[in-house]
C-alpha cells in the first residue's frame, strides 16, 4: 500500500482517539525562538486531521496543512473550518508545493518515519526563510508498567507491521537529518485515559492494527479486550506519553550513513 493511503480507513478513529502535544511543549518552542502568533508563517507537513495544525492556529499562527491523504486533509478542513488561519494544502513532505523562502518553520508532528528523508530535507530547506527551523514532534508511547507491557506485547504478536513501521525506528536517523548544525531536543509528559470504547479506538486508529476484514482482525479485537479487562482500573486505562520535540536549522547538507 502507498504509505500515503495508510490511514484511509482510519480517519473516524484518527479525530477521535489520537493524542494532541502538550501546551506546554508549545509554550516552550515559541519561548525558544521568539516567534509570535500574528507574525509567523508555518508548514505542518503530514497534517493529517489537524491535531498539530490547531494548537497553533488556537495561539493566532497562521499554519499550511501539507498533507498528501484526501480522506485526512477533508477531515482537517471539516475540524479546522472556523479558523480562517488554516491554509489546507494538498502536498507531501518531498513536495509541498508551498513557495520557496515562505515559512518559518516546518512542522512534522507524528509523521517524519513516513518521509523520504533526503527528498524532505532538500524541500524544506527550500521552503523556509533563512532563520526558519524544522521541529519534528513525537508522542512516544511508554513501555513501561503492566497495561503498557501487554498493550505492546499484542502488538508485536498481532499487529501487522508493527516493527517496521514504529517511529521509534526513524528517531535513529534525526540527529542526520539535522546535519553538522545539530539540533534540541524537548520533552514532556502526556497521558490520555479512556474507556473500553476509547481504547480499542486508540488502537484501531493506528495503520499496523488490523482493521476489520483482516484476518487478524478478530484475534487482535479478543487480545485487546483481554488487556482491557485486566489492566482497567474503574473502568479506566491511561496511555503515558513523552511529548518529544526535536528542532533545529537545517544549515549544513547532512551526513550520508
Amino acid at each position: 500500500m502507498d504509505t500515503t493511503e495508510r490511514f484511509s480507513d482510519r480517519v473516524a478513529d484518527y479525530v477521535k482517539y489520537r493524542p494532541t502535544y502538550p501546551a506546554s511543549l508549545v509554550a516552550a518552542l515559541e519561548a525558544r525562538h521568539g516567534w509570535e502568533p500574528a507574525k509567523t508563517v508555518l508548514a505542518d507537513v503530514g497534517s493529517g486531521t489537524g491535531i498539530s495544525s490547531r494548537l497553533f492556529l488556537e495561539r493566532g499562527y497562521v499554519v499550511h496543512g501539507v498533507e498528501p491523504n484526501r480522506d485526512m486533509r477533508r477531515a482537517a478542513e471539516r475540524e479546522l473550518a472556523g479558523f480562517p488561519r488554516f491554509v489546507s494544502v494538498e502536498g507531501t513532505a518531498e513536495q509541498t508545493t508551498l513557495a520557496e523562502g515562505s515559512v518559518d518553520a516546518v512542522l512534522a508532528a507524528q509523521a517524519f518515519h513516513w518521509f523520504d528523508r533526503a527528498r524532505a530535507r532538500a524541500e524544506f530547506e527550500r521552503i523556509l526563510r533563512p532563520s526558519g527551523v524544522v521541529v519534528l514532534l513525537w508522542n512516544e508511547r511508554r513501555v513501561e508498567g503492566a497495561f503498557l507491557e501487554a498493550y505492546e506485547a499484542v502488538l508485536r504478536e498481532l499487529a501487522t507491521d508493527y516493527a517496521e513501521v514504529d517511529h521509534r525506528n526513524a528517531q535513529q536517523h534525526v540527529h542526520d537529518f539535522f546535519g553538522a548544525g545539530g539540533h534540541e531536543t524537548l520533552s514532556f509528559p502526556n497521558e490520555q485515559r479512556f474507556d473500553r470504547e476509547g481504547f480499542l479506538g486508540r488502537a484501531f486508529s493506528s495503520s499496523y492494527v488490523p482493521g476489520e476484514g483482516h484476518p487478524r482482525h478478530a484475534a487482535m479485537r479478543a487480545a485487546l479486550e483481554r488487556v482491557f479487562d485486566a489492566h482497567a482500573r474503574d473502568g479506566v486505562v491511561v496511555f503515558a506519553y513523552d511529548a518529544k520535540a526535536y528542532f533545529g536549522p537545517l544549515e549544513h547538507a547532512p551526513r550520508t550513513t
